[in-house]
């Protein structure tokens, strides 16, 4: 595939159909507030640390994007708030007119037909590349691990550190920032946050949410937290820090 991955702030005419690419996202996964200190501006305030990616064949039609956002360091050790903390604080940084000497990779999302193609990989080091023009040494990222979801039980602790015979990461694509460069860190347990009532989680995952304790929900990393008698569950999604040095 003959892929063209430039900034948004480069292709603009991209910004109108940025959210509107066939993807495999859980639903849940939309509902984390955070989010919304970044989507909703990111084509406007972010569209430096925004990637697009389009085919030859298919000038036009979005085939994967990477968001990044600036933010500033506080201290030696990557927050265990992992990717709610560092919306937060990159949002609370620009507005407040603090230095953003960091950069963090947010998502990549690659358009649904198109998985298992390799884009994932091409997509990191365009990642890389661009923190690198931006002026950064060090690109970091709180990566969500994309076979945890098999294993809901297995603390993150264990799983992130887990590797094959060859010494590369067990999954897939913690194995992918590996051999682009990048070193796991750490864990941030409290990376994700989703809290809703029982009948949103019902709408968000089609399961009845009628029992107390934990819920194991379709493509969540660990179960959800149900709580009838006050008509909640809560979802906390651990996430494994990453680091590429550039």
């Amino acid at each position: 595939m003959a892929l063209r991955i430039t900034s948004l702030a480069e292709r603009p005419e991209f910004a109108a159909t940025l959210w509107d690419m066939p993807h495999a996202w859980p639903p849940f996964m939309f509902q984390d507030p955070m989010a919304d200190l970044f989507y909703p501006v990111a084509a406007t305030e972010y569209a430096d640390y925004v990637l697009v990616a389009d085919d030859s064949d298919e000038p036009g039609r979005l085939a994967a994007r990477g968001c990044m956002i600036p933010y500033a360091v506080r201290g030696d050790e990557l927050p265990d708030g992992g990717w709610d903390e560092i919306i937060r604080n990159g949002h609370l940084a620009r507005a407040s007119g603090d230095t953003l000497d960091g950069i963090s990779a947010l998502e990549i999302t690659i358009r649904e037909d198109l998985l298992g193609t390799g884009i994932s990989h091409r997509m990191i080091a365009a990642m890389r590349d661009q923190a690198v023009r931006l002026g950064f040494r060090e690109l970091v990222a709180p990566v969500r691990p994309n076979q945890k979801h098999l294993e809901p039980h297995v603390p993150m602790a264990d799983y992130a550190f887990r590797t094959r015979d060859d010494g590369l990461p067990y999954d897939a694509w913690l194995r992918a920032h590996v051999r682009a460069g990048a070193e796991i860190t750490k864990v941030a347990p409290r990376s994700m946050v989703i809290a809703g009532t029982l009948a949103e989680w019902r709408d968000w995952t089609s399961l009845p949410f009628d029992t107390p304790g934990p819920i194991d929900v379709p493509r969540a990393l660990t179960p959800v937290h149900c709580t009838p008698s006050h008509d909640h569950a809560v979802y906390v999604e651990p996430n494994i820090w990453v680091t590429h040095r550039l």
